[in-house]
């Protein structure tokens, strides 16, 4: 029973389209009628406004971390990633948008943060290096989930990898359009749309 309230609390937070109310806070309309259409702070930003970015990006990896860490203090360290699974399985899946939600790449930086700040650190650090590099959203987040189960392993343990493993899949499952624009050399850039 405690599993199945945990899975249900996370995945209904992860819910919460953080994107799409922001941006309307803002007065920037529906997000997901501009741009890419995507709820998370990459479109956001192609609004031009930084802020509500900024705000989008730091209150969606604040649904991974806050399951996360939720799950630990009040259960255990065995539930933790089972948390940050479900909060991101929310955020793609959300209920509230008819399951149509982001890719999860904030969620899922969140929650590999609160698992293991060190690996978290490492993989925030990868998305901002092939982000400066590349200036490609999509690329820096399929890099960054690549890596990611590497840096859980090493600075956590195996079964926290073996979720980021499963999370890195869906979130590099979810960019199926953006690995086709990729190889056709079509993927906007970071700031242009």
């Amino acid at each position: 029973m405690t599993w199945i309230m945990i899975a249900a609390l996370a995945y209904v937070f992860g819910s919460i389209p953080f994107g799409l109310l922001v941006s309307r806070a803002f007065g920037l309309g529906d997000i997901r009628h501009q741009g890419s259409g995507n709820i998370g702070a990459t479109n956001v930003l192609r609004t031009g406004n930084k802020l509500a970015a900024f705000l989008t990006l730091v209150l969606d990896a604040g649904k991974g971390a806050a399951a996360v860490l939720a799950a630990r203090a009040f259960i255990g360290e065995s539930t933790a990633g089972f948390a940050g699974l479900f909060a991101v399985l929310g955020h793609i899946f959300p209920l509230f948008l008819g399951f149509r939600g982001g890719k999860g790449v904030a969620t899922f930086l969140g929650t590999v943060l609160a698992l293991s700040f060190p690996a978290g650190l490492a993989a925030c650090a990868t998305w901002l290096v092939v982000a400066a590099l590349g200036r490609i959203s999509s690329l820096a987040a399929l890099v960054t989930v690549a890596v990611a189960p590497i840096f859980t392993f090493y600075f956590y343990f195996a079964h926290g990898a073996v979720v980021v493993a499963f999370l890195s899949a869906l979130v590099a499952y979810r960019h199926g359009a953006n690995i086709a624009r990729l190889r056709a050399g079509t993927e906007p850039r970071i700031g242009k749309n």
